[in-house]
């Protein structure tokens, strides 16, 4: 498989993951600004989306989107319980997870990373912040989001996190979630892959 990345955006979740399973993936770094790959390729050729992650899988077809790549590489290695088994009421507590971070908390910070006026990235962070209260309230009665074990959605929350740090916003008053910053921070798989992008 080949994975398709860019150092510190959304798909340091799905590196995450390869590197808590310990799956051999190939990395390709994509230049997301001139939507070329470190070797030059045209990356709008291999994912006409335009952005990452994408992941190519063993047989040549192409997987886009966060919530359905980090649900198949969970599956990859079942034993780790990254995510829950199909059909049970805990995976679709997953997916509602995974979809709550893409739509509401991940979606919310495009003004930051664009060319927001003041006024759009003041109101962007209020969102922010009024979404990560809500996880930080469901983090009273459990260390991850679907109980006492790591799985793919607090991957995609750390980098999430992460994201909080690179454009000013204060997680300080969110104690559990500062926690989860740290404790999840400090795992092997994602030391690795923050080493692998540069960025730790």
């Amino acid at each position: 498989m080949k994975l398709y990345y860019s150092p510190g955006a959304c798909s340091l979740a799905a590196h995450i993951v390869c590197e808590e399973e310990d799956l051999k993936v190939d990395l390709v770094s994509v230049d997301l600004k001139a939507h070329v790959t470190a070797d030059g390729a045209d990356y709008t050729a291999i994912n006409p989306k335009g952005y990452v992650p994408a992941l190519q899988l063993d047989d040549g077809s192409l997987l886009t989107e966060n919530v359905a790549i980090l649900q198949y590489l969970g599956d990859r290695a079942p034993g780790l319980k990254l995510v829950p088994p199909g059909e049970s009421a805990e995976r679709y507590r997953l997916q509602e997870w995974l979809a709550y971070i893409t739509a509401e908390v991940h979606k919310a910070f495009a003004p930051l990373f664009k060319d927001g006026s003041e006024a759009e990235k003041t109101k962007a962070k209020d969102v922010v912040l009024k979404r990560l209260k809500f996880v930080d309230a469901q983090l009273a009665s459990s260390p991850y989001l679907l109980g006492n074990a790591f799985g793919v959605a607090d991957a995609y929350l750390f980098v999430m996190l992460l994201w909080c740090d690179k454009v000013g916003i204060d997680l300080t008053p969110f104690t559990r979630l500062t926690a989860f910053r740290s404790y999840v921070g400090a795992r092997k798989g994602v030391q690795a892959a923050l080493k692998a992008e540069g960025l730790g």
